[in-house]
């Protein structure tokens, strides 16, 4: 029997939040409770051929990418010594199906309280009495919907789980959780609203079931569970969420997944990727490419990259400079987007903030700079992305890669409080370049250069003087800074900042 080995610990996958009985019968019929969903899509191939693009799931993926095995033999859950490399199913809704249990639905520590059973059982299935292996047991809570408020209950909450169950929880990835509620219409779940659990969603009541402030639902309050530990990948599709004919979707508005908003699903503090995918269905963030990507990536990666952004300069056009020049009132917001791809992607991006998916970033110039165009001492700098590399994935030569597309435009200008249209160009960018960045690792520290791709071949012949030490200036060099290493930014408009890139072992 395989012993317990980094960072391949075993897996309990928790399921989301099934609304009827009729769905809670579907969930309970299936092995896998949607972790088995796969999509079969169509891409434009290189050849310009439509072709299928069949994505098996994370469930099959795991097991032919990385030997693990799931928990079932001979009809039933097996009882017998299991491999290190598992995937348990929390089958929490089992209770609720009457064929199965007294037809009760379980509530969010209730499901808890019974995940940590689990993770009790798994220890014992897969360790036996070996007593090196129950040290070294860890487990990884791979989570949909509000699968991860059942985590974070476990996490978050001393009466449902013991603190040695906890130190087990090594990482825990959640995909489209609403972290902070559930909002329709602008306004959050009234917790009136028991009906089919719907309360599970308001953060009154999830203030009480993860013990915290009623207005610091997302946090993990005193815990004690590293954020850097808790993964959150966001969906920004709310068009293709298909639940009540679209009524969700419209309901709920854009900039979501169809069910979750965007600015709720997220822990702060924590690692985010955004993919453009709805909360479930065809198009859904757990069935997709880019939901596993990242998943692999954050539980057997070992390296952590983020990027954050300041703004040292924002250029107005001519006419509006001449207006603020002349005394008049100039207002104006900004859109970042960024997206990041390792090295050999095709068909996937690991995070993608964009207009198009009506998920980019803004900013207004007022957070940035005062009325005389002097930067704040307190600018909002946004981190653009947090995402985890497998070396062994984009490694060439002694050289790990990934790309970063950047755009900064404007959302429009307002002088005197009257919105600018008359020479109002649409799409109009004032920064926008891909970056490639090269790192590598020498008597343990990082060494970077970089490339900008939009002008120059990323893969073309590199300059060896780009690989002296980082802190000497060069041309194609990012300096070093306290934080990370810094990229200069800078276009014939005027604008100007700074990308600051981290980059830290991961484990």
């Amino acid at each position: 029997m395989a012993r317990i080995e980094r960072p391949f610990y075993p897996i309990i996958y928790v399921r989301g939040y099934a609304m009827t009985k009729d769905e809670i019968v579907q969930t309970t019929s299936t092995p896998y409770m949607g972790f088995e969903a796969g999509s079969t899509k169509i891409r434009q191939a290189q050849d310009g051929k439509v072709v299928k693009f069949v994505f098996e799931s994370p469930l099959v993926r795991l097991m032919k990418d990385y030997d693990y095995r799931d928990t079932y033999a001979s009809g039933a859950e097996s009882a017998a010594r299991l491999p290190a490399r598992s995937i348990s199913i929390h089958r929490y809704y089992d209770e609720a199906d009457p064929a199965f249990g007294d037809g009760k639905v379980p509530s969010i520590p209730d499901a808890a309280k019974t995940l940590a059973q689990r993770i009790l059982a798994l220890r014992d299935s897969i360790c036996g009495n070996n007593e090196a292996d129950r040290k070294a047991f860890k487990v990884y809570l791979v989570a949909h919907s509000m699968g991860g408020l059942v985590c974070r209950c476990l996490l978050q909450n001393p009466d449902v789980a013991t603190a040695e169950v906890r130190k087990m929880v090594d990482k825990v990835f959640t995909y489209a959780t609403p972290h902070n509620g559930i909002e329709v219409g602008g306004i959050n779940v009234p917790s009136l609203l028991s009906f089919n659990d719907m309360n599970n969603f308001n953060r009154k009541v999830m203030s009480q079931y993860l013990k915290v402030p009623a207005d610091k639902a997302n946090t993990l309050g005193d815990s004690g569970y590293p954020p850097e530990r808790l993964f959150c990948l966001v969906g920004t599709n709310s068009r293709d969420y298909a639940v009540a004919h679209g009524l969700s979707a419209l309901a709920v508005g854009q900039m979501s997944d169809g069910l979750v908003k965007i600015e709720n699903a997220y822990v702060p503090g924590s690692p985010r990727a955004f993919v453009n995918r709805s909360h479930s269905g065809f198009f859904g963030i757990v069935n997709s490419e880019e939901g596993y990507q990242n998943l692999v990536r954050f539980l057997f990666g070992d390296i952590c990259a983020t990027g954050k952004l300041d703004i040292t300069a924002l250029p107005f056009p001519p006419e509006i400079e001449r207006a603020r020049k002349a005394g008049k009132k100039i207002a104006s917001s900004y859109y970042i987007e960024a997206t990041v791809a390792p090295r050999g992607a095709y068909t996937y991006e690991l995070t993608s903030r964009s207009k198009s998916q009506e998920s980019a970033m803004r900013r207004e110039y007022s957070e940035l700079f005062d009325k005389n165009g002097n930067l704040l001492k307190d600018a909002r700098s946004p981190t653009l992305f947090s995402v985890f590399l497998d070396s062994s994935k984009i490694m060439a030569g002694s050289e790990v890669a990934f790309s970063i597309e950047l755009a900064v435009s404007n959302a429009g200008y307002e002088i005197d409080g009257a919105l600018f249209l008359k020479q109002h160009i649409p799409a109009e960018y004032l920064f926008r370049d891909t970056l490639v960045l090269f790192a590598k690792r020498d008597d343990g520290e990082w060494k970077l250069r970089y490339v900008w791709a939009d002008q120059n071949w990323a893969t073309g012949p590199k300059d060896q003087a780009a690989l002296v030490r980082i802190g000497q200036k060069a041309n194609g060099i990012p300096q070093k800074s306290a934080s990370g290493f810094v990229v200069p930014l800078q276009s014939n408009k005027g604008f100007q900042g700074e990308l600051t890139i981290a980059l830290s072992p991961w484990s």
